[in-house]
C-alpha cells in the first residue's frame, strides 16, 4: 500500500477525531490489522511485548462500552477538572479552542457505541498495579497505542485517544472477557473520518515548555 504523507506531515496531522468520525461507514479489518502491524513495532521495556489488543466491532458490545463511557463522562463534566477546563480564565484564541474541544468531548460522548470499530489497547500487569511509578508499564503500551493511531491515519481513518472508560475498566472487562491480570490503557474509538484533510493544531511555543541544561 502506497501511503501517501510524510513523516512531519503524518505526525503533525495525526488528530483525535471526534465529530468527524463517519459512523455509517463500516471499516475493514484488514486496515485495522495492518495499523496493529505497525503498532507492534513500538518500544516496548525489556522487549516483553506485554500488549493485548482488543478489537470490537460487534455492535452489541460497542453500544455496551458507550452506554459505560457515557456514564464515565457524565461524572468527568460534573467534576471540578472538567469545569477548569471549560470554563473562562484562558485567553480569547485558548478559549475558543477549548469550547470546541469540549463540544466535540460530549458529541463523542453521545455516540461512542455507533463508532464502527473501538480499540481497547491492554497490557499483562497484575490485578493491582504496581505501587509507586508505573512508567515503566505503561510506557511499554502507550507508545503502541499512539503508533497504531499514526497508522490508522495513514489509511485514511481517524481515531480519538481517551481513558475515560476506565473509570468502569471491571465492567467493561467483564463485558469483552478481559483476564483480571490484563490492564486496560485507552480506547480508540477508530472510523473513517468526513470532511477535508487535517492540519497542524495551535501549541503553545516551544521555548515556553523547553529547558537546556537546568530548568
Amino acid at each position: 500500500m502506497t501511503l501517501p504523507l510524510a513523516p512531519d506531515e503524518l505526525l503533525t496531522t495525526t488528530r483525535s477525531v471526534r465529530k468527524r468520525l463517519d459512523l455509517d461507514r463500516s471499516v475493514p479489518l484488514d486496515l485495522v490489522r495492518e495499523s496493529l502491524e505497525v503498532a507492534l513495532q513500538a518500544p516496548t521495556g525489556s522487549n516483553a511485548q506485554g500488549w493485548h489488543w482488543m478489537v470490537v466491532t460487534d455492535p452489541e458490545l460497542r453500544a455496551g462500552i458507550g452506554e459505560h463511557y457515557a456514564k464515565a463522562f457524565d461524572a468527568y463534566r460534573n467534576s471540578p477538572v472538567y469545569a477548569s477546563r471549560a470554563g473562562t480564565g484562558h485567553t480569547q484564541e485558548r478559549q475558543a479552542v477549548q469550547e470546541r474541544v469540549t463540544s466535540s468531548a460530549e458529541y463523542l460522548a453521545e455516540v461512542m457505541g455507533r463508532v464502527p470499530v473501538h480499540v481497547i489497547a491492554c497490557i499483562a500487569a497484575g490485578e493491582e498495579l504496581p505501587q509507586g511509578n508505573q512508567a515503566g508499564l505503561w510506557g511499554s503500551l502507550l507508545p503502541a497505542a499512539w503508533s497504531f493511531q499514526i497508522a490508522a491515519r495513514a489509511r485514511g481513518l481517524g481515531s480519538a485517544w481517551t481513558t475515560l472508560h476506565l473509570r468502569y475498566e471491571k465492567e467493561v472487562a467483564e463485558l469483552l472477557g478481559i483476564p483480571p491480570h490484563v490492564r486496560q490503557g485507552v480506547l480508540l474509538p477508530t472510523a473513517y473520518f468526513t470532511g477535508e484533510t487535517f492540519r497542524p493544531a495551535p501549541r503553545e511555543p516551544l521555548d515556553r515548555v523547553l529547558h537546556l541544561d537546568r530548568w
